[in-house]
């Protein structure tokens, strides 16, 4: 039976898993299927070592969009099929050809799973271009820098052909690697951040300290609409808003304003080691970047992960801020994260912030007043709120 429109999907990084490259590959085939679930007359064929999406009618350049953006994909083309004969195969490569206009150089690549089939890769190679090239005599053959290739897959019960692939995002399916609890500030950096964990396989859970009535409501609806943008690679998240006011004017009541900032970032970090470890996260993680601000100096970020009791991933770890803009206009979050809400990271002001905190100071600052209780009643008034994709939100 021949079908037209359908999409061939290749995995990439997955092929180097091994032993476990079918878990890799059935996460990934729920992932397209939950990313591309608004195309509901789509039907899916999971194989070992290809997906096919069959369109039925659907567009496929609003499929191609959304597949574009689901981590695990190496790459994807639109391809048809056709029955199992050499003629039928030559047919189809000469209406693909016919597309192409002026002088140009091609490449068949023809690939035979189909161990049966009465024509070894080679021969089909030489039939196709040599019918390519009686009935276009423009076209000359270059197996080294082709302007076009024409790819020919034989399989047991079809054939697939195809002359354009589109790339993916690569990585891992996001959530094969495990759960993680990420702090999101709502500036430029942490969705970033965010983006390139759930690539690598990494399925998150946010949270985001507030600090009500310094930080205004529209810091919440940023942060939710960051999210949104982030559910295009991951379709629900859980979001964790943890009241941060009482914590933060305490910091600035007993500790020097130049250790005030080291102070805060280890108080958020016991409350989301709390949150993590109670709900199965694996390690935390954040935006920073090394340098960036004085809380980002390796100096600083030793001090305040000292007592921290999970391990703290930080990908944009060695980023040019430049880079990071250039993925946040990528992954649609900068128009959002410039949003001029200030988050409880900002609204205190600090001129001489500390850029190399000393051990001895943070414990004697610490010292000054036993946060146990306001951490406490910070924890039990968290407020917890999962963020789906809208309709159309994109």
């Amino acid at each position: 039976m021949q079908h037209s429109n359908i999409i061939m999907v290749r995995f990439g990084e997955l092929s180097t898993k091994g032993k476990n490259i079918r878990e890799f590959i059935k996460k990934l085939g729920q992932n397209i299927k939950d990313g591309l679930k608004s195309f509901p007359n789509l039907t899916y064929d999971i194989k070992h070592d290809h997906i096919y999406i069959y369109l039925n009618n659907e567009d496929f350049e609003q499929v191609k969009f959304r597949l574009s953006l689901i981590p695990g994909l190496l790459s994807f083309s639109l391809c048809e099929s056709v029955n199992k004969d050499i003629d039928s195969i030559v047919n189809k490569c000469l209406e693909l050809a016919k597309e192409v206009e002026g002088n140009k150089t091609f490449k068949v690549v023809a690939k035979r799973i189909d161990k049966l089939f009465p024509f070894t890769s080679d021969e089909i190679n030489r039939k196709v271009a040599g019918n390519l090239l009686h009935n276009y005599p423009n076209l000359k053959v270059d197996v080294h820098n082709p302007d076009f290739k024409i790819h020919i897959t034989v399989r047991e019960d079809i054939v697939y052909i195809y002359s354009k692939s589109y790339p993916g995002l690569g990585g891992y399916p996001t959530g094969i690697a495990g759960k993680a609890l990420m702090l999101l500030s709502g500036g430029i950096d942490s969705p970033v951040a965010s983006f390139l964990m759930m690539k690598r396989g990494v399925r998150l859970e946010m949270i985001h300290f507030a600090a009500p009535p310094y930080t205004s409501e529209q810091v919440i609806v940023k942060i939710k609409d960051i999210i949104k943008k982030l559910n295009v690679f991951q379709p629900s998240i859980k979001l964790y808003i943890v009241p941060f006011t009482e914590i933060q004017k305490k910091i600035y009541e007993v500790c020097d304003r130049s250790y005030a900032i080291t102070i805060m970032r280890r108080m958020m970090l016991q409350i989301a080691s709390r949150v993590a470890i109670n709900h199965k996260d694996i390690v935390l993680c954040n935006g920073e970047s090394i340098g960036q601000v004085a809380s980002q100096t390796l100096q600083s970020i030793r001090a305040i992960e000292k007592d921290c009791i999970l391990p703290i991933i930080r990908p944009l770890a060695t980023y040019d801020k430049l880079d990071i803009i250039k993925l946040s206009k990528f992954i649609g979050t900068y128009d959002i994260s410039i949003r001029p809400y200030e988050d409880c990271c900002t609204i205190f002001s600090v001129k001489n912030p500390t850029t190399c905190p000393h051990f001895d100071k943070v414990n004697y600052y610490e010292s000054k007043f036993d946060f146990s209780n306001l951490l406490d009643e910070a924890y039990k008034n968290i407020k917890v709120e999962m963020i789906s994709e809208e309709e159309n939100y994109f």
